[in-house]
């Protein structure tokens, strides 16, 4: 991807967490990375400072287009990077490729007094479990917190009425160091441990603004009794509990396998954005992109839609997420549209990106705006400038060339939108002038070009500019009066020296600032006129100079005068040639005709 590739797609990058693709074209991942800041991160790819690593300058070199998917938090933007490095492999990406996993998950064991772990895998055995998360330090930090609100037991003793009645255990050190009631022993009950299991999973799921008050409360109470470590050891724990993220939508083992999908549309097209989750992970993300044709509902494209990215990605998942109620062909996908929880919270996910498509959109849309804005300003400035009625949508502008009166020639170049429009330029041979007259030789190719546009009923300019001050203005007006296209046109001319604005009948100019957006389009006008002007007055001299010296040699053309000069570049090696390269070129009778000539000359010049 180039650096100017990137600089159109940056402005649409969000700043927002999420999850980068760079992919090659033939759509095949090459790295996955995440960022707390999409557009920066991926604007340090790119720009005039080099890259620090050869792998990163061919990764850039090979992606062809990059892909995002916005998430809620950088800790969600690794959890997602983690998966699709998992499922995709990409070439580039080096960590996280291992079974190895950086994540944690918070297990309460199905058991007769549950205990509280920590696990590097959730297996499907009953338990419920919380995450997962990123943090090590963090979630022990919250696990210890746990353990010192909740006593609670961290044996793996077989606790059944049975044993317990049978008096098989006795107390351990946790119960004498206040860590366990010593359910073992019958000095905890069944129904009160289990309330104590049933707030941590409050605390977990982060329901937990009732235990945020009550540290609080002890912090503050220490505090006001000078108790500063104890209430340094309560801010601690106020700050795990703010900081911590109770579960993640990116990855949740309860969730199993299904498609999410969520639409967004404008009044021309319409956006889906299409979630695959597999056994609790998001493995996919897509956006596709309907045009609407007709007046189609949401429902009728949401529906084509997920019919059409089901058979793309061949999807067989049993159940969909969606946010209004389809009726879909095969009634055996099991529709939901979630209220609560965390299917909704998937939803969401969905949701928010496919709205930020829709913006991306707008964004892209607007620029397109904003530059035709730009142009439309320029020109209702020159509007302003020039006291014009019309906004000079077309503009054309005149210049002559000529030298002490040879090969006189102008050109006519056009500009709409303030833009040249090199396909309308027109350059003339001035024909009914002879010698160094530039104010005749405007009049003649003015009145040229309006008869010919009257002749063919195109439409005329708004602007007419002339190069050159009030002596060719005033020979274009003549042309334009004997045309009858006075006051349909406005007409203006411009002297080089400085940069004065004439208007015909008036000999006062205008003097338009210097640093004036409208100035710079007559300006522009002008030296593309001048430009076109100079290269054709070029072209025409050096064909008459073919025809004025060698066409002049009997029987030679201007095709074999044409060859001759081509090969040998000038008058001088053609005159120092040799015979055999001239007969080469022209042929034996040509060769011997331009022999001869030039010998000739050189008779008479002794």
């Amino acid at each position: 991807m180039t650096n100017e590739a990137f600089k159109e797609f940056s402005p649409t990058i969000p700043l927002e967490p999420g999850i980068y693709k760079f992919i090659d074209e033939n759509g095949v991942i090459l790295y996955v990375g995440k960022a707390k800041n999409l557009r920066n991160r991926l604007n340090s790819y790119f720009g005039d400072k080099k890259h620090q690593t050869a792998k990163t300058r061919v990764l850039v070199r090979n992606a062809h287009h990059i892909e995002f998917t916005i998430v809620e938090t950088e800790q969600d933007a690794l959890l997602l990077e983690n998966t699709l490095i998992k499922k995709h492999q990409p070439r580039y990406n080096v960590m996280l490729k291992d079974e190895k996993s950086p994540l944690i998950y918070i297990c309460i064991k199905r058991e007769r007094f549950p205990r509280v772990l920590l696990v590097r895998k959730p297996v499907r055995d009953g338990s419920t479990y919380f995450g997962p998360y990123l943090n090590k330090f963090r979630v022990h930090g919250i696990i210890e917190l746990i353990r010192k609100l909740f006593q609670l037991r961290t044996c793996a003793l077989p606790l059944t009425v049975e044993n317990i009645d049978k008096g098989k255990f006795k107390t351990c050190l946790e119960y004498h160091i206040k860590n366990c009631a010593a359910p073992c022993v019958n000095y905890e009950s069944e129904d009160s441990y289990n309330r104590k299991i049933e707030q941590i999973k409050n605390i977990l799921k982060g329901n937990f603004s009732a235990v945020k008050a009550h540290l609080r409360e002890e912090m503050q109470r220490y505090a006001e009794n000078m108790q500063f470590e104890q209430a340094q050891l309560y801010k601690e724990k106020l700050a795990l509990f703010e900081d911590y993220q109770g579960k993640s939508t990116v990855v949740n083992p309860a969730i199993k396998d299904v498609d999410v999908f969520a639409i967004a549309d404008n009044e021309k097209e319409a956006f889906v954005n299409y979630l695959k989750v597999v056994n609790g992970a998001i493995i996919h993300t897509y956006t596709l992109t309907l045009t609407k044709n007709l007046d189609e509902d949401r429902e009728t494209l949401l529906v084509f839609a997920i019919e059409s990215l089901r058979e793309r990605f061949n999807s067989n998942t049993p159940e969909i997420i969606v946010p209004e109620p389809i009726v879909l062909h095969d009634t055996s996908i099991s529709i939901t549209v979630p209220k609560i929880g965390d299917k909704k919270k998937l939803l969401e996910l969905s949701e928010k990106n496919v709205q930020y498509h829709l913006l991306q959109r707008k964004k892209q849309e607007t620029g397109q705006s904003n530059r035709q804005t730009a142009a439309e300003r320029v020109l209702r400035t020159l509007q302003q400038d020039l006291h014009m009625e019309a906004l000079p949508l077309h503009l054309e502008c005149f210049d002559n060339s000529n030298i002490h009166g040879t090969n006189p020639v102008s050109s006519c170049v056009v500009f709409k939108n303030a833009k040249p429009s090199k396909r309308d330029y027109r350059h003339y041979n001035v024909k009914t002038v002879e010698g160094p007259n530039d104010f005749a030789s405007m009049e003649e190719v003015v009145y040229r070009r309006y008869k010919r546009l009257l002749e063919e009923g195109s439409e005329l300019p708004q602007l007419v500019i002339i190069d050159g001050g009030k002596g060719q203005l005033s020979a274009a007006m003549k042309s334009i009066r004997a045309l009858g296209l006075e006051g349909r046109m406005t007409v203006v001319g411009i002297a080089k020296r400085l940069e004065e604005i004439y208007f015909p009948d008036d000999s006062v100019p205008l003097h338009i600032n210097k640093k004036s957006e409208s100035l710079k389009v007559i300006q522009q006008a002008r030296n593309e006129a001048h430009r076109f002007a100079i290269t054709f007055h070029r072209d025409q001299r050096s064909r008459n100079f073919i025809k004025t010296e060698l066409t002049e040699i009997p029987g030679i053309g201007a095709k074999t005068a044409e060859k001759l000069l081509t090969h040998f570049g000038s008058l001088a090696r053609l005159r120092e040639a040799d015979p055999e390269a001239l007969i080469a070129i022209a042929g034996k009778a040509n060769a011997a005709k331009v022999r001869n000539y030039f010998e000739q000359g050189l008779k008479e010049d002794a």
